[in-house]
């Protein structure tokens, strides 16, 4: 982990050279996978003079985001994305390299998105680990209860993100020194800046149409929601979700326990399933007084032996299988790519993901239907 405490001391022009480096690091981790892009071209031509005003603008305390495009995805799911300048997104990676790792420290194991070391693959391999070690490997009954958050992302309070965040900045700079002060503005920023306002909308209004209002950032009220897919987002959910994390482990007891973003499992014995249901409700009532609502509809409870889905993998006595969304999802990227509208980078990752897990009958069935030789 990184020392930052030294940085409090260093009077302001030496300040200044260090946060020009920081955010030459910050640039170059933000680069990466998009260098085709113009928005990044552009900001390369002039790099050197373009982060020495960035510079320039944070430290007088004047920084304030840009100005984004804003369109609508359907894969995985219909969703609403705000793709930040790449100015911000310099600014996302140089406040996720100052807090990341001190956060990591608190966070709990079982909290598998946007960290080092961990996500998807490591998420699901946790949720096989937990279930073997309650059901005994299937000798006992067990039960996995999925639980989700409604709208998440789009019920985010800024004051509360905010006030988390400097929770966490008082305990990693005790001494409240320049960099305190500077992260204390920058995510003020970030959390605070009203995405909706001035940005250009890509594609057609009628896109939104599918969209259901809770889901959309121009119909929360000011002070709710911030855009998903933003590194510095992605940050936050794991940050304000923590104190939740805690509570369903210490509070509840309940240690067989996983999250990855805002979806979240227990697993426990057959004996301990009513009481489960019960806390449920204590759960719901915990995250309204976060100003989250538990989704009504997405509370489910699994007998293990029937197979679990999570994270695109089926997780079954005999080991992990894709599960149903992964295995369309890999078919119509196969079928897009056939039709030319298509990238073959997104069927390597499917069959690189896959790799990991028991898939060659779901391969071979997709390549027969392509018409493709199968030689894995």
């Amino acid at each position: 982990m990184r020392d930052l405490s030294k940085v409090a001391e260093m009077p302001r022009g030496q300040f200044a050279d260090w946060l020009l480096k920081e955010l030459w690091r910050a640039y170059y981790d933000a680069r990466k996978g998009k260098r085709t892009t113009v928005d990044e071209h552009m900001f390369e031509i002039n790099a050197a003079e373009n982060i020495l005003n960035l510079r320039d603008v944070i430290m007088s305390g004047y920084y304030r985001p840009g100005r984004g495009i804003a369109f609508i995805v359907w894969r995985p799911v219909t969703r609403e994305i705000f793709a930040a300048p790449f100015k911000d997104r310099v600014v996302h990676h140089f406040l996720y390299n100052m807090v990341a790792e001190w956060w990591d420290k608190r966070l709990i194991y079982d909290a598998y998105s946007c960290r080092k070391e961990k996500g998807v693959l490591f998420g699901v391999q946790r949720i096989q680990h937990h279930i073997n070690s309650v059901s005994q490997n299937y000798e006992k009954k067990a039960y996995v209860i999925k639980l989700d958050i409604q709208g998440y992302f789009m019920s985010l309070p800024r004051e509360g993100l905010m006030e988390r965040v400097e929770w966490g900045l008082k305990r990693q700079f005790p001494e409240r020194g320049q960099l305190y002060q500077t992260l204390m503005e920058l995510w003020a920023a970030v959390i605070f800046d009203d995405p909706c306002k001035g940005v250009i909308r890509k594609g057609s209004l009628a896109d939104w149409d599918c969209l259901p209002r809770n889901k959309s950032l121009f119909c929360q009220p000011p002070g709710q929601g911030i855009v998903i897919g933003n590194l510095s987002s992605q940050l936050l959910s794991n940050i304000y979700l923590d104190p939740m994390d805690r509570f369903i482990m210490h509070d509840l007891g309940y240690k067989h326990y996983g999250r990855y973003v805002d979806d979240f499992y227990i697993i426990v014995p057959e004996e301990k399933l009513e009481q489960v249901k019960q806390d449920i409700m204590l759960i719901r009532d915990y995250l309204a007084m976060r100003k989250l609502t538990l989704h009504p509809k997405k509370v489910q409870v699994i007998e293990v032996h029937q197979g679990v889905e999570w994270l695109g993998a089926m997780v079954w006595k005999w080991g992990l299988c894709p599960g149903r969304r992964m295995e369309q999802f890999f078919r119509e990227a196969a079928e897009l790519y056939l039709v030319d509208d298509g990238d073959v980078t997104s069927i390597a990752s499917y069959l690189g993901h896959m790799k990991h897990l028991r898939s060659k009958k779901v391969e071979k069935k997709i390549f027969d239907r392509m018409g493709w030789e199968y030689r894995f």
